[in-house]
């Protein structure tokens, strides 16, 4: 008998991190992947469009993924006439160390690591940002951005 994958996509999205009221930010994000839309992925995708400077910035602050939560965050540009043009640069921090770039880019963070903040520096053209966190199945594992441990702590 051929499996069913109809259970497997997922045509609309959930709507559930949010990071207060930033402007030129998509919040709340898209989350595309995770074990409440896919039972079993044990897979968390959320991609938010970037559309103007974002403010506050940074909104995104320096948090860490527990054991077993990898996180890959790629930035996409949107110019499909030059693709490895972001439209912006942003300084994404790992353990202390600032990293710049103004291009399409994608950052492996193995779980425990220190990253963030997330600081947008310049911005000309709207651009994707996108966290896949492998081995988080949900929003409260693989907590994006570090929003929610900021709200336990009464940060936000």
């Amino acid at each position: 008998m051929a499996t069913n994958w109809e259970k497997n996509l997922v045509r609309k999205p959930h709507y559930e991190v949010s990071a207060g009221d930033i402007k030129g930010h998509q919040y709340p994000t898209m989350t595309l992947m995770s074990s409440d839309l896919v039972p079993g992925s044990n897979t968390y995708i959320e991609v938010g469009w970037i559309y103007a400077m974002p403010e506050p910035n940074p909104h995104i602050f320096e948090h860490t993924h527990r054991e077993g939560c990898n996180e890959i965050v790629l930035h996409i540009g949107s110019d499909p006439n030059n693709p490895e043009d972001l439209g912006g640069e942003v300084e994404f921090v790992v353990e202390g160390q600032p990293l710049v770039f103004d291009t399409t880019s994608g950052i492996f963070i193995p779980a425990g690591v220190k990253h963030g903040p997330v600081t947008w520096k310049k911005f000309s053209r709207p651009h994707l940002q996108m966290a896949i966190i492998l081995g988080a199945g949900t929003m409260a594992e693989a907590d994006p951005g570090g929003h929610e441990k900021m709200r336990e702590e009464g940060k936000l």
